[in-house]
């Protein structure tokens, strides 16, 4: 069991770094990603473990469609192959599954394996996994503007607040998001969970993911842990 006494509910983590990992071992980029799937499993055991309430992945991007269409095909199959392999364990250990963006642009075999994923596991009692897939910030929040006003279709935007909103965004009931990770050297969060990261802590790390471990994640949840988290406060020391 960890020994950080702060361990955050909510982590997301930008899972950058496959293709290089690959190339750097002259390997094709696509194998990259897979050893980077590969690296999932543990990850989340761990997180479990130590009492995360809720991990968020951002696996594919809105704008990760304007990859070469090769490497594209080749991520759609992979998430064909993770949840295939990967459900049967999630149900065993309790772990809920949800894909956070629209489904809309995905292949019918795609959503019909999401779709058997969330139904399956709706009910378990552990940790929340969100994999974030054709998925954007700026999406997000349109979408839970639309959402909003299709729920209030007379409703005047102005008496709109951030609490209503946040009811119609796609981590609705969930932990507010402590932790944001990202790996790969890059230093931005792209369009990731913009709302959700308002006053999230930014972890970034030149570990590529496929290299992301057990070791390196406790390694960020120490660093959280050490963090003081003001919320747009000071600190005030005693006199």
């Amino acid at each position: 069991m960890s020994s950080v006494q702060h361990i955050p509910s909510h982590v997301a983590i930008i899972m950058d770094g496959n293709g290089r990992w690959a190339q750097q071992r002259h390997m094709p980029r696509k194998l990259g990603h897979y050893q980077g799937a590969a690296r999932v499993r543990g990850l989340i055991a761990h997180c479990a473990q130590v009492g995360v309430k809720s991990v968020t992945l951002f696996a594919f991007s809105t704008e990760n469609w304007h990859r070469p269409s090769d490497e594209v095909d080749a991520l759609m199959l992979l998430f064909i192959d993770y949840l295939d392999k990967e459900l049967p364990l999630m149900l065993a250990e309790q772990v809920r599954f949800r894909v956070l963006g629209s489904l809309a642009r995905f292949s019918p075999a795609v959503r019909e394996r999401i779709e058997f994923a969330q139904t399956q596991s709706q009910h378990n009692t552990g940790l929340m996994l969100n994999v974030a897939a054709n998925y954007g910030g700026r999406w997000d929040i349109v979408h839970a503007v639309q959402q909003w006003h299709v729920a209030h279709p007379t409703a005047y935007v102005g008496a709109l607040t951030e609490e209503d909103l946040s009811h119609y965004l796609s981590t609705a009931g969930q932990p507010e998001l402590d932790l944001l990770i990202r790996t790969g050297g890059e230093s931005r969060i792209s369009n990731f969970l913009l709302w959700q990261a308002a006053y999230a802590e930014l972890y970034f790390t030149d570990t590529l993911w496929p290299d992301f471990d057990e070791a390196e994640l406790q390694k960020a949840f120490v660093w959280f842990a050490a963090r003081d988290r003001r919320f747009g406060g000071v600190t005030v020391s005693a006199p």
